[in-house]
């Protein structure tokens, strides 16, 4: 199994970083446009749906755990021509949220029961995505200052 973490300091509170994660308006502003449906529900399906230079792609799976506003898992399959679509070839995607002095220390974990060429261990880099999620967060939690 790979597992990868990634550690972000996020200058807003648990609440607003939660809504971020959760609410489709936000998600599809850090996500490349992906259109997010579930109810949250423990068991409910969940899936990402976006469009790439007029290709859908889409990724899906089923909520594993809510835990408002500290943490969150879900299952997702990635479509790829070789994988067929049955348990083994699930990731796992886990995010925690914890109260850092003001801001929001968050932690993403995905873990990967796939085969794959070996990479694993914490993401200290920030990735575009992860950049956009912390950019949108702060920016909320500005404007609510406000």
């Amino acid at each position: 199994m790979c597992t990868v973490t990634s550690k972000v300091r996020i200058e807003a509170p648990r609440e607003i970083v939660w809504a971020v994660l959760t609410d489709p308006e936000y998600v599809r502003q850090w996500q490349y446009g992906s259109v997010l449906s579930t109810d949250w529900s423990i068991g409910s399906p969940i899936r990402f749906t976006t469009e790439w230079d007029g290709t859908t792609f889409e990724q899906w799976g089923t909520v594993l755990l809510v835990d408002s506003p500290a943490r969150l898992r879900y299952s997702l399959f990635a479509p790829r021509p070789e994988l067929e679509d049955k348990p083994e070839n699930y990731f796992t995607m886990g995010y925690a949220l914890e109260d850092d002095a003001g801001a929001t220390e968050l932690t993403i974990t995905q873990e990967d029961p796939r085969e794959t060429d070996g990479v694993e261990g914490d993401d200290e880099g920030e990735s575009p995505v992860l950049a956009a999620l912390k950019a949108l967060a702060e920016a909320e939690a500005a404007n609510q200052r406000a």
